[in-house]
């Protein structure tokens, strides 16, 4: 073993630099989505074929973020990718941070998502990949369709209510009051 790495999970090796590292640290997976907005309406896509959640309304434009990509760029890609769309960056403004969980204790279900409003962009919103959504719609936020991706819908609905918090928790037994928990008793 070369002194000073260490290897990890995955037999991924991890340089120390004579840092101490601790290789079973928690990780998260990040997210970026874009709540565009027309006047009092928000544009939703009908999910298909993922996977995930396929049947349920949710962001026009979201997705992970990639490595050595911000999360600004990542919502800016998404928004192209899905929607061919262009943003400016300046035009994202953040809704919240949802620190949320399936309860698994897998690492796939441990995720970090951020959510910005955008009231501006370049281009006409048209679905871009027709074998991940079915449908693309401009719903008022007063209501939505059934069903919502459940994560998405409570900031939706805080949305709606006036109110998004800057940091939202979902799925944890103390999470924030009124975003829900997932799992078999939700």
């Amino acid at each position: 073993m070369v002194p000073g790495v260490l290897v990890g999970r995955c037999d991924v090796p991890i340089l120390t630099y004579g840092v101490r590292v601790s290789i079973d640290r928690f990780q998260v997976i990040p997210a970026a989505y874009v709540v565009l907005r027309r006047d009092d309406q928000v544009l939703l896509q009908l999910r298909r074929g993922t996977g995930y959640m396929d049947g349920y309304w949710a962001c026009a434009a979201a997705g992970h973020v990639e490595a050595g990509e911000s999360v600004h760029a990542a919502a800016v890609r998404e928004a192209r990718e899905e929607l061919g769309i262009g943003i400016d960056v300046a035009n994202l403004v953040g809704l919240t941070g949802m620190h949320r969980t399936n309860g698994t204790g897998k690492a796939i279900d441990e995720r970090v998502d951020w959510f910005f409003e955008c009231r501006s962009w370049s281009g006409t919103p048209a679905l871009q990949e027709a074998d991940k959504a079915a449908d693309l719609r401009w719903f008022p936020l007063a209501e939505l369709p059934e069903p919502v991706v459940p994560h998405e819908l409570v900031v939706l609905s805080a949305l709606a209510a006036g109110s998004v918090p800057a940091v939202t928790a979902y799925g944890f037994d103390d999470a924030t009051p009124s975003a829900g928990r997932l799992g078999p008793d939700a």
